[in-house]
């Protein structure tokens, strides 16, 4: 049979990024996604992916692959734990301080097992692998807080999936300065370009700009890891380089953000109050009612909405050449920014309205935001 196309790209290319297996865990995400067929992976950094197929036959394929994939890792070239100064002690104090007892329980079965190679009991060598290889897969399975791991210098500061309020206090500002930057870099040359928002940029190249802006290793076009020469190095990254060139990266990044907050840019407990304020009949009194609810919400919510929507406006003013309507960007930034923070037992009923929503907002923006 021909063999499968490149996934990366043309014969001998390599990829714009790419992910460290070693130590992941592979799971059925059945439970983060209401499609079929969906594969979940972990990372040990804590990054999470989900790669979803029509075909079981193909989601199987991709389970045995990448569960080689990561045995062999773990076997060639085994995760070091000794990197930021963490050992075996450290693991063992990051896990909660479990009993030596404890190291031979297994890891739940939706995680993937990681030991790829038993070591032989009679040596005093392999017993300490295993062990401290215990300790890695209870320290994977429990994920401890990201402060703890902060502190230890195992995690960086990140942007992406980082609590709002968390991250404007860091930086001193009330909108995050990623958005600011990206807001800027679409102003700039991207008001013009067709589909802006709606067309998506090269997915490679997004998680490149990610990891950047979230100080961890990124993978440069020739496989080579690299790393921000300093702290905060998302503060100076220029979006008008010729690496992203591709506007519709920005704008994916952007949108990538705001899905990635871990609770949504709308607190989900004024969703009701914006669905029955949205039903009411007379115009004044609808304007009137959301207008005090977005008076409500947090400040960094309230001011970084306020900045999205008016850098919309702007997109809105331009649609005779890039064709996004306020209908348009509402279907496109609904989702996002009225997210349910839990699945909804019944999503046509969440369908409508968040789109419906931000263009109401986008048309009364000035009534809005006084």
């Amino acid at each position: 049979p021909a063999a499968p196309p490149s996934i990366g790209g043309p014969a001998g290319s390599r990829p714009e990024s790419s992910v460290d297996l070693r130590g992941a865990a592979l799971a059925h995400g059945r439970h983060l996604s209401s499609r079929r067929n969906v594969l979940h992976i972990r990372t040990v950094p804590g990054h999470e992916f989900l790669l979803q197929s029509d075909q079981e036959i193909e989601w199987r394929a991709w389970h045995r692959a990448l569960r080689a994939v990561i045995e062999r890792l773990d076997r060639e070239n085994p995760l070091e734990l000794r990197q930021s100064g963490s050992g075996p002690a450290e693991l063992e104090e990051l896990s909660g301080g479990e009993d030596d007892e404890e190291d031979s329980e297994p890891v739940s079965k939706p995680l993937l097992r990681i030991g790829g190679r038993r070591s032989s009991s009679r040596c005093p060598e392999g017993t300490e692998q295993n062990r401290v290889r215990n300790k890695l897969k209870r320290l994977i399975a429990k994920r401890p807080p990201l402060q703890s791991l902060q502190e230890r210098g195992l995690l960086r500061d990140q942007v992406f999936g980082c609590q709002l309020e968390s991250l404007c206090q860091r930086e001193g500002d009330t909108v995050p300065s990623f958005v600011r930057l990206c807001i800027a870099a679409v102003d700039k040359r991207g008001l013009d370009v067709d589909g802006i928002y709606r067309v998506s940029g090269n997915l490679a190249v997004v998680q490149k700009l990610r990891f950047l802006v979230d100080r961890e290793r990124a993978v440069t076009s020739d496989g080579r890891y690299v790393f921000p020469e300093q702290p905060g190095q998302e503060g100076r990254l220029d979006l008008d380089s010729a690496e992203w060139d591709d506007i519709h990266v920005v704008t994916g990044a952007l949108k990538l953000f705001l899905r990635e907050l871990p609770q949504p840019l709308v607190p989900p407990l004024l969703l009701p109050h914006f669905r029955a304020a949205l039903a009411l009949s007379e115009s004044e009194q609808r304007v009137s009612q959301i207008r005090e609810l977005i008076g409500s919400m947090p400040k960094p919510n309230r001011d970084t909405l306020q900045c999205l929507l008016e850098h919309l406006c702007r997109v809105i003013a331009h649609s005779d050449k890039n064709r996004m309507t306020p209908h348009n960007l509402g279907i496109v930034f609904g989702p996002t920014l009225f997210r349910p923070e839990q699945e909804t037992s019944d999503p046509a009923a969440h369908a409508l309205y968040p789109g419906q929503l931000v263009q109401l907002m986008l048309t009364d923006f000035a009534s809005l935001f006084p």
